[in-house]
């Protein structure tokens, strides 16, 4: 995956959670909560881009 790419996946998450921070109101911890998902998703998306995580590839969803 090009450099490029990832940046600009990173760029769109980041708008679209603060999009979802600024303008949909929501109970604190809930927020903080869905911050922690998107966080921990983006990173462990991120590890396996660069092959740190190669256990994550293997997971499969559904008839495969």
């Amino acid at each position: 995956m090009p450099l490029l790419q990832i940046v600009l996946v990173l760029i769109v998450v980041g708008v679209l959670l603060w999009l979802v921070n600024a303008y949909i109101p929501m109970q604190g911890t809930i927020k903080s909560i869905l911050n922690a998902v998107v966080v921990i998703c983006t990173v462990l998306w991120l590890l396996n881009v660069f092959g740190l995580f190669t256990s994550f590839s293997h997971i499969r969803v559904g008839h495969g």
